[in-house]
C-alpha cells in the first residue's frame, strides 16, 4: 500500500456524511459544503442524463478553474461512470485536468484492474461502489487493489441485479449481509470501514435515524446522503448519549486509577474489551 493511499484511508475514516451534488447543478456545491457535510461528491454518473454529460463536465471544469483562480477551492470527490464505458474515458481525462480533487468514486466497480487503472491515470484515491452481483462476488480481490481506500454500495442497483424486492424484510436481510461482507473485507485488508448506501426518503427523519443507528453500530464509517437536510440528522444520530459518555469516562478513570484488568462499574463487569470500547468512544 502506497503512502498516499494509507494517508487517505486514515483521513476518510473520519468522514461521516458524504453528500451528492449532480454535476448539472454545480451551483449547489457551495450549499453542500455549507450544510456541514464532511465530503461533497459531484456526480457525473446516474444523476446526469447521457445527453447532458459533456456539458456537465465542462461546467465542472469551469467551476474548478474559477475556484483555483480565487484560491478558495475546496477539494471535492467525483463519481465517475463505469470503467470501460464511453463516458468513463472522458471522465478520466477530466480528472487529469483537476489534480486537486479529493478522490474518485468508481461506479459499478467489478475488477481490480479497473480500480488500479483509475488510480494510475489520476493519482487519486478510489472509493469502489459495489452495485452488481459480480462486484459483490469480487470484493475480496478488489480489496487488494492499489489506490483503493474504501468500499460503498448502491443497494437499489444490487437489488435489481439480484432480483430482491425492495422494502421487504428479505431486502433488509440482504442489505445486512452486504454490510457484513464489506465490513469484514475492509477490516482484513486494512481499508477504511465501508460507507453505507443512501437513504432515499429524505423526508423520513425517523427512518434515517434508525438507519444511522444500524450501520454505525455495525462498525461502518459513514453514509452517502442525497439531500443537505440529511447531513444534520446523520450527525445528530451519531452523537453518543450522556449516559454512554459518563459510563465510558468512569471506566477509563477507574482503569487509570487502579490499574486493574477487571473491575465493576455500577455492577457491570469491566474488562479489556470494555475498556478499549470506552477509550474509542471518548476519542470520537
Amino acid at each position: 500500500m502506497d503512502s498516499l493511499t494509507n494517508h487517505k484511508i486514515n483521513s476518510i475514516a473520519h468522514n461521516k456524511t458524504w453528500l451528492f451534488v449532480p454535476a448539472t447543478r454545480i451551483d449547489r456545491v457551495e450549499n453542500a459544503f455549507a450544510s456541514g457535510a464532511d465530503a461533497v461528491i459531484v456526480d457525473l454518473e446516474d444523476a446526469v442524463a447521457k445527453q447532458d454529460k459533456a456539458k456537465a463536465r465542462d461546467t465542472l471544469k469551469n467551476y474548478y478553474n474559477e475556484q483555483n483562480k480565487a484560491q478558495i477551492y475546496r477539494p471535492i470527490w467525483l463519481r465517475i461512470n463505469k470503467a470501460g464505458s464511453e463516458e468513463f474515458f472522458k471522465d478520466i481525462v477530466l480528472c487529469q485536468k483537476m489534480p486537486n480533487l479529493a478522490g474518485v468514486l468508481l461506479a459499478k466497480a467489478e475488477q481490480v484492474a479497473d480500480i488500479e487503472s483509475v488510480h494510475q491515470l489520476t493519482n487519486l484515491p478510489i472509493i469502489a461502489l459495489i452495485e452488481s452481483a459480480i462486484g459483490l462476488y469480487q470484493i475480496d480481490d478488489m480489496a487488494k487493489a492499489v489506490g483503493l481506500v474504501a468500499f460503498s454500495y448502491g443497494f437499489l442497483d444490487l437489488c435489481n441485479d439480484l432480483q430482491v424486492q425492495v422494502g421487504t424484510p428479505s431486502a433488509d436481510i440482504i442489505a445486512n449481509q452486504i454490510r457484513y461482507q464489506l465490513i469484514l473485507t475492509s477490516k482484513v485488508h486494512q481499508l477504511s470501514p465501508p460507507i453505507d448506501t443512501i437513504y432515499p426518503d429524505f423526508n423520513h427523519e425517523v427512518g434515517l435515524r434508525d438507519r444511522v443507528q444500524l450501520w454505525s453500530q455495525m462498525g461502518m464509517s459513514g453514509m452517502l446522503c442525497i439531500h443537505p437536510k440529511q447531513v444534520a440528522i446523520v450527525q445528530q444520530a451519531l452523537q453518543p448519549t450522556d449516559k454512554a459518555l459518563s459510563f465510558a469516562r468512569r471506566v477509563v478513570e477507574e482503569y487509570e486509577r487502579s490499574g486493574q484488568a477487571v473491575f465493576k462499574i455500577d455492577g457491570e463487569m469491566v474488562d479489556a474489551p470494555v475498556i478499549e470500547r470506552s477509550r474509542q468512544l471518548l476519542a470520537k
